[in-house]
């Protein structure tokens, strides 16, 4: 059985309580674009009465995850996000963000990768928006977003689970999940480095 096999069993297995995890790894400064959706989908496919709870779930780790990353980026402010974002990413973020905090923070919830969701959250957060407003609009968006996947997972899961299965999409995963890996062990040394 291969790691991925192993990976998505686990998953699986805890059932309501995955989406709430990945959700909270997958709104902080962790990369692991799709995996949540690609849960939720696989859940939902064979649990389908569940849809709402799992649509919940991850809506709700979203926002758990999204509340560390503001309260992280309050923390380290402004010139702390500067420096993580970088300097030209940053400005354009704020040149875009300004006057329209929560249709950023709507966009990056509704928007799937490789929109800058933590980027959004984390600048939002740092140029004062209020955390609550940002929870709530984050969940009502990663409500929408899940509750779209999970209609889509009633529809065509049976299919996305075949395609799955297959040696192609395991090994393709394989490399998927080294590639996030590697690119959040980078990402969690990237806020290490520039907080110092």
């Amino acid at each position: 059985m291969s790691f991925q096999s192993v990976f998505l069993s686990l998953l699986l297995h805890i059932g309501y309580l995955g989406p709430f995890v990945m959700g909270v790894a997958d709104s902080s400064f962790l990369v692991l674009p799709f995996g949540n959706d690609l849960l939720v989908v696989g859940l939902i496919a064979r649990h389908h009465e569940g849809a709402a709870w799992y649509v919940l779930s991850a809506a709700c780790g979203s926002s758990v995850g999204a509340l560390l990353l503001a309260l992280l980026a309050r923390k380290i402010g402004e010139e702390g996000i500067r420096k993580i974002a970088g300097e030209r990413r940053y400005k354009k973020l704020k040149d875009h963000i300004g006057r329209h905090s929560g249709a950023a923070v709507a966009v990056a919830g509704l928007a799937p990768p490789p929109f800058p969701f933590t980027t959004v959250i984390a600048a939002v957060a740092a140029l004062g928006y209020p955390i609550w407003r940002i929870l709530v609009i984050n969940f009502i968006a990663r409500g929408t977003r899940f509750a779209i996947i999970a209609l889509l997972a009633v529809r065509y899961g049976q299919a996305v689970i075949g395609i799955a299965k297959s040696t192609p999409f395991e090994w393709s995963m394989a490399v998927f999940i080294v590639l996030c890996a590697i690119a959040s062990g980078f990402s969690i040394w990237q806020w290490m480095r520039r907080r110092s």
